[in-house]
């Protein structure tokens, strides 16, 4: 599904990635894990064909960026951005029927088929906001926005799902329905790959496969999540002695004490 070579990224003179080098697997759901400034949301810009490596490659579904129609490309990816920029009253319909067209607004003259409007409803159902499939924009609380978005990303069934903070703005009651709903994906959508960037354990939910750890631009460790998300190496990748469990399927993390 993706896979990076030996990736640099410089912008302005500075190195914000150095040597990174990922492999993710169909049906595996990764967590992308560090501190603020590690470069997380830089890394989910080239998995998300946004931006270029500045040296290394970068394979996406199958296609190195430089060689491939970039447009083409996105259509097989999924991206969960809570920065969404939409600031009109559209419903949340309207909101998953512009996934299919890549664009915030619905596009001028453009009409859905049937089939598209059923699946976009189909979505909407399975994120658990159909009472609200009507309702605007400026109306939703950043949970319900977080959902629809979601179902956005999904309706042009993406092979690789990038979620970039879903959990940003989130109570703990929204947090919690969020990553049921990521949960309830992972049954309905087995073969989808999803990588997900975080820096708070909490906000993993209990399908996840693997890790990377992301530190000053540079992927620390990497692989299957139970020997990654690990006391010893969550430490070193913040800089601070954190204890590390695992209950139920969730990690929290707290302050160790000698």
């Amino acid at each position: 599904m993706l896979e990076l070579k030996d990736v640099d990224f410089i912008r302005d003179g500075k190195l914000l990635l150095g040597g990174v080098s990922l492999t993710v697997g169909e049906g595996e759901r990764w967590a992308l894990l560090g501190p603020n400034g590690a470069g997380k949301s830089t890394l989910l810009n080239l998995c998300g064909a946004i931006t270029h490596p500045t040296r290394g490659t970068v394979e996406i579904l199958g296609r190195r960026l430089g060689t491939v129609d970039i447009r083409t490309l996105r259509e097989s990816i999924g991206h969960v951005n809570p920065r969404h920029p939409l600031r009109s009253p559209l419903s949340i319909l309207d909101i998953v029927l512009t996934g299919l067209t890549g664009t915030i607004e619905r596009m001028p003259r453009w009409e859905p088929a049937p089939a598209q409007v059923q699946r976009a409803r189909e979505l909407i159902d399975l994120l658990g906001i159909s009472a609200l499939a009507a309702s605007p924009w400026t109306t939703l609380s950043q949970g319900e926005r977080g959902r629809a978005l979601i179902a956005r990303a999904l309706i042009s069934d993406p092979k690789l799902l990038l979620l970039d903070e879903p959990s940003t703005g989130l109570d703990v009651a929204a947090r919690e329905q969020l990553l049921e709903t990521l949960d309830q994906i992972d049954v309905s959508h087995p073969h989808l790959a999803w990588v997900l960037v975080t820096h708070h354990l909490e906000e993993l939910p209990t399908c996840t496969t693997h890790a990377a750890l992301l530190t000053e631009g540079r992927v620390l460790a990497a692989g299957p999540v139970e020997g990654t998300v690990t006391t010893e190496l969550i430490s070193t990748t913040f800089a601070h002695p954190i204890e590390i469990n695992r209950h139920s399927g969730r990690w929290t993390a707290t302050a160790h004490r000698n």
